[in-house]
């Protein structure tokens, strides 16, 4: 064609060095993540012997609860990326959750809920606070960061897609989508703003937050001084949500799967907005003109993280050999593995460690309870997912560097009694962005267009009956209870 048609995209680079100042802090140096950035664009451009004036689009797809806070007229950042995996927050979080306010704010919306059905009022009877959201982690930004608060009135808050983007276009853009703002804990999905109760309860000031626009719209484009010509920015996309649109999960009742870093079941809500329910998080997919999808999310912590501390430590020298260590053994003969937060993240201080170990125990045991502490979090992810969504599910769709784990998806397979579908390609997120991304150029007029690019590499169904692993989950579930506060 004689159009420019390449779609041109990026994802939160895993290799980005993560800093630990302090015990529980983690963070991202914002000037290596901002050179890396740049790096893998021109770098790909170069793999695939193309111009950048070729290039059609860019769509963007980052962590969603990574973020920064910097000065408005200079670009300054006040401080590091503080990651979604920070504990800095911990107390804070504790004492809040416990606090006698929490409990008032709980009764008062329960009876508003009562009264009137409307679930606008049932999130916040559910409300709790926890580590992995912006919220908590930006209040003690402005407790503890005398800068930040100092300078409150020129401050910029921005998930790492807003960050990006204000970068690339120089400062004159300064905005996210609704996908990562409603992943922040400090965005309302149910009136689609920045919550002015939340950030009062907070002392958060409401002028830091950027414009929500569109997933898939025309962000304006790339200062032609950064890659050498502008470059339309068509997508900004939270992970997960992305992982979701590449999957093609369009319906209601659509399952996504994701085992990366973290392990995340996002179901396809369509139109109604799930209130908060227990360990379930509410949350904007996309926006696309005027249609608005809804998803439902639950999340288990240390799935990619602990195989590769397994790794780091040399309890196996490749990660695609852990399926056959787990399989050349009949079971973990009594060793778990407890994760560092459960599936619920109630308790933030929580370290892993292994229970049950022997004279007789090998590393193959050691593998396997790894891997089946996946399993089976993912086990029990899935009946909160059935017992509280009140939709019909679909097929279910993995992806994440952890899915290419036979054992994992089979025995995840098995213990739910479902169909599994794993694509050709496990890094969704990029993809998802590309979707967007060329939804908003015209490059792809809809979403039958999109489906008809799926790849399936492999489907896992129900082998065992899920009965046989009763034993070894009893024992897992019983190693769990007597972990928290460890």
């Amino acid at each position: 064609r004689d159009r420019r048609i390449i779609i041109m995209l990026f994802v939160f680079p895993e290799q980005v060095e993560s800093l630990y100042p302090r015990p529980g802090w983690v963070e991202l140096d914002p000037e290596v993540l901002w050179s890396q950035f740049i790096g893998v664009i021109k770098e790909a451009v170069h793999a695939a012997g193309l111009h950048m004036r070729q290039i059609a689009g860019l769509g963007i797809s980052t962590q969603r609860g990574t973020f920064i806070t910097w000065h408005k007229r200079t670009g300054k950042p006040f401080h590091n990326f503080i990651s979604w995996q920070d504990l800095r927050s911990a107390e804070l979080v504790n004492s809040w959750n416990n606090s006698l306010l929490l409990k008032v704010i709980h009764v008062i919306f329960t009876v508003l809920h009562f009264l009137t059905g409307n679930d606008r009022y049932l999130a916040p009877s559910f409300l709790t606070f926890s580590t992995h959201q912006a919220s908590m982690k930006l209040s003690w930004v402005f407790k503890n960061i005398h800068e930040v608060t100092a300078k409150k009135n020129n401050c910029c808050f921005g998930t790492v897609d807003t960050w990006l983007l204000y970068r690339l276009t120089k400062g004159s853009v300064y905005a996210t989508d609704y996908s990562n703002a409603s992943a922040t804990g400090i965005f309302e999905p149910f009136t689609k703003c920045w919550n002015p109760t939340l950030c009062n309860l907070l002392s958060i000031p409401v002028s830091i937050y950027p414009p929500v626009r569109d997933t898939s719209f025309n962000f304006g484009s790339t200062d032609s001084e950064i890659f050498g010509v502008p470059i339309p920015i068509m997508a900004l996309v939270a992970d997960q949500q992305s992982a979701m649109f590449g999957e093609c999960c369009f319906h209601p009742g659509d399952v996504k799967l994701t085992m990366g870093t973290g392990g995340f079941w996002n179901v396809n809500t369509g139109e109604h907005l799930f209130a908060s329910r227990g360990s379930l998080y509410p949350l904007i997919g996309w926006k696309i003109g005027e249609e608005v999808v809804y998803l439902t999310e639950g999340s288990i912590s240390d799935v990619g993280t602990a195989i590769k501390w397994a790794l780091d430590i040399e309890l196996f020298t490749n990660v695609d050999e852990t399926a056959e260590m787990a399989q050349s053994t009949a079971d973990s003969e009594g060793v778990c593995f407890i994760p560092g937060l459960q599936v619920s993240g109630d308790d933030p201080y929580l370290c892993a460690s292994f229970m049950g170990l022997k004279p007789s125990t090998t590393r193959n045991h050691l593998v396997r309870a790894i891997l089946e502490s996946v399993a089976f979090r993912n086990k029990l992810l899935y009946d909160i997912i059935v017992k509280k969504v009140h939709i019909p599910l679909r097929t279910i769709r993995a992806d994440g560097g952890v899915s290419n784990n036979s054992f994992v998806m089979q025995m995840t397979s098995d213990l739910i009694n479902k169909k599994i579908e794993k694509p050709a390609n496990v890094e969704m997120s990029s993809l998802g962005a590309a979707f967007l991304a060329g939804l908003a150029s015209g490059f792809w007029t809809n979403k039958k267009q999109l489906k008809k690019l799926r790849r399936i590499e492999a489907v896992f169904e129900p082998q065992k009956d899920s009965e046989e692993y009763r034993p070894a989950m009893d024992a897992w579930l019983q190693a769990m209870k007597h972990s928290p506060h460890w």
